[in-house]
């Protein structure tokens, strides 16, 4: 299956290739060459299909979509902090969220209209949402407390794009979610978002 998914597995092994080893091992190569090389794939891959996110047919029903399922989600991630007494405020929220939103909405670019795609492709509609949602926690191994959540957040992403296909809806969801697990969870919890051989060096601090 995953051999027709060529440039999927191109951007997973731009970026489990430094997150596990140029990251913390060679600090001098910046984040901004993965970022750049996944930039560049993506767009090429959005050249190829014609796909580039944006339809206007799935705005509206996207955020629709988006707020039946960010709302509760939302609300029962603040409760859970609030049980564990880690709620705490956090400074510049609109400028914390503009950030999360535009770093989240170039991960759902990827995410939606290459990895799904190129998924739904070699298996099916439904499968290739599992397949999509599966390969966008691995990338977030081997944090336990990202994994899951992104596992999870992945499978609704996913689902609603393949029906309503814009990331703009699942940019603004990305960036709220996380906002909200920075507000309900200290970094105990979180292991500071940190994911690969960075996330195995907090243990070592």
């Amino acid at each position: 299956m995953l051999h027709r998914m060529p440039f999927t597995l191109a951007i997973l092994a731009t970026i489990l290739s430094y997150v596990w080893y140029f990251d913390p091992l060679v600090p001098n190569v910046s984040v901004a060459v993965p970022i750049v090389i996944v930039a560049a794939l993506a767009t090429w891959h959005c050249l190829r299909t014609g796909e580039w996110g944006f339809e206007r047919r799935g705005l509206v029903p996207g955020l629709r979509a988006v707020a039946l399922a960010l709302g509760p989600a939302v609300v029962l991630t603040l409760i859970a902090g609030a049980s564990l007494g880690t709620l705490h405020d956090r400074r510049d929220f609109l400028g914390s969220l503009g950030a999360l939103v535009v770093w989240g909405g170039a991960q759902q670019w990827v995410l939606q209209t290459v990895v799904l795609r190129e998924a739904q492709r070699a298996t099916s509609e439904r499968w290739g949402i599992l397949v999509a949602a599966t390969l966008f926690a691995v990338v977030h191994l081997p944090n336990p407390f990202l994994t899951p959540v992104t596992f999870a957040a992945g499978m609704v992403w996913c689902a609603i794009y393949a029906r309503h296909p814009n990331i703009v809806p699942m940019a603004i969801a990305h960036g709220l979610g996380t906002l909200a697990i920075l507000y309900a969870f200290d970094d105990a919890i979180t292991g500071r978002l940190r994911i690969g051989y960075s996330y195995l060096l907090l243990g070592l601090r």
